[in-house]
């Protein structure tokens, strides 16, 4: 049992002094963990384990907030960014590099004949808005599931402090699945709405119907579709959710897998649209940065060589079943369920009539992290996760987890068992 955390605690009281939350990532800080009694800083990573400060190893499958699709240390990743090290970072023209990747992913994804790269998936998706409202001249977006921290989708949520009114007024949200709260949007503001933006699969898995839907409504509006694909992308499918489904927008956003774990994004689109780019202003002195796009190069052409969407899927099948049987066993299916897809299956908590659901969250989460898992809602699967006895053992702990949670929810006073801050709310940015 993990129970150590004297340096990690130490570390951040120090950070508090110098950095605002002591994270510069809400999803990584100490709200989302129960605070004193768990890791909040990670020393070194290797395949599916990370090490924190203070000697703790981990099965992680928070996975870095998923852009670490391969493993840690990567040896063909690292390999390939300290060849391209020796030969330069960023250059003052252009490099080769940002071809052979733009072709790449033309290649891979329905809807790419043309593409441009940032360094986050909050660059593409700022970058794919501005795109389609300088394509048919309007301002409103309308908008499901989480797209990043800029002002024009931060401002549709809990977290729009500092965004002006005026803006925020431009972004309205419709219901998943749910392609009649899309149209009544539409149908209500006429030749308002320039942008529809949605996640195309996720923690709620999509009915595939209403993708052919949501498309068929945008080209009767006038409407330029967006799939953001930041969390699909190479996971679900090589060339994304559109190429799994079937259903191709108009633009895409691409990121986090992209190069397992290095900083980039892209947006992808038909010639028609990404032309807009030559006008209107997307412009970042690193989007060339070239350890990056030999990065992403190598990391594509080893989930293609070894069918990483496959073993996703295989994965994620073996967990899902796994994890059912063990919420069996202990009798915790009133609290707790598995859902998602295979690709991204998640463990859901559910509320009792005593305790709610941050309540028994931090519980599983303090259970998880003293059985060495590192486990949000989802398990973010790399490669590295289907190594000799990493599953096995995942669900071994998993088991201890489960069962210590049930010792605390059967006990009169669950909360007592709490050994440090509750994790706290930042804001449901997927429904």
């Amino acid at each position: 049992m993990i129970n150590q955390f004297q340096k990690s605690n130490a570390l951040y009281q120090r950070a508090l002094k110098t950095i605002p939350l002591a994270s510069q990532t809400f999803s990584k800080s100490a709200m989302m963990y129960v605070n004193g009694v768990s890791p909040l800083f990670i020393d070194h990573g290797k395949g599916a384990y990370v090490w924190d400060v203070d000697g703790n190893q981990y099965i992680d499958y928070v996975s870095a907030l998923m852009p670490v699709i391969l493993g840690y240390c990567d040896e063909d990743i690292n390999r390939a960014i300290i060849e391209q090290l020796d030969k330069g970072i960023i250059f003052s023209l252009s490099s080769e590099l940002e071809i052979a990747l733009s072709e790449k992913l033309v290649e891979l994804i329905p809807c790419a004949e043309m593409v441009r790269f940032g360094k986050n998936g909050s660059d593409a998706t700022s970058a794919a808005i501005r795109i389609a409202r300088a394509y048919n001249g309007r301002d409103k977006v309308a908008v499901a599931g989480y797209h990043g921290w800029h002002d024009w989708y931060i401002g549709s949520t809990a977290r729009h402090l500092g965004v002006p009114d005026a803006v925020r007024g431009l972004t309205e949200t419709f219901k998943y699945n749910d392609a009649e709260s899309l149209e009544t949007l539409l149908k209500n503001s006429p030749n308002e709405f320039s942008a529809v933006i949605l996640e195309p699969d996720g923690a709620v898995p999509v009915n595939s119907e209403f993708l052919q839907q949501v498309r068929g409504l945008t080209e009767k509006y006038g409407v330029v579709l967006i799939f953001d694909e930041i969390v699909t992308g190479f996971r679900i499918h090589m060339g994304g959710a559109q190429a799994f489904y079937g259903v191709v927008p108009d633009l895409a956003t691409f990121g986090k897998a992209m190069g397992n774990g290095m900083p980039i994004s892209a947006i992808v689109g038909q010639q028609r649209f990404m032309k807009k780019m030559d006008d209107i202003f997307f412009s970042g002195t690193f989007g060339g940065e070239t350890l990056s796009l030999v990065a992403s190069l190598a990391t594509i052409h080893k989930l293609e060589e070894k069918k990483a969407v496959s073993v996703f899927s295989q994965l994620g099948n073996m967990m899902m079943i796994g994890v059912e049987k063990l919420i069996a066993i202990h009798q915790m299916s009133h609290v707790l369920s598995v859902s998602g897809g295979a690709w991204w299956p998640r463990i859901t908590v559910a509320p009792t009539e005593a305790l709610t659901v941050l309540d028994i969250t931090s519980l599983f989460r303090q259970s998880l992290i003293s059985q060495g898992l590192l486990l949000g809602g989802g398990f973010n699967f790399s490669l590295a996760h289907s190594d000799a006895g990493v599953a096995d053992d995942t669900l071994s702990r998993l088991d201890a987890s489960v069962e210590q949670l049930q010792y605390y929810l059967n006990s009169d006073k669950p909360m007592q068992h709490l050994a440090g801050d509750p994790i706290q709310p930042v804001f449901q940015v997927r429904k």
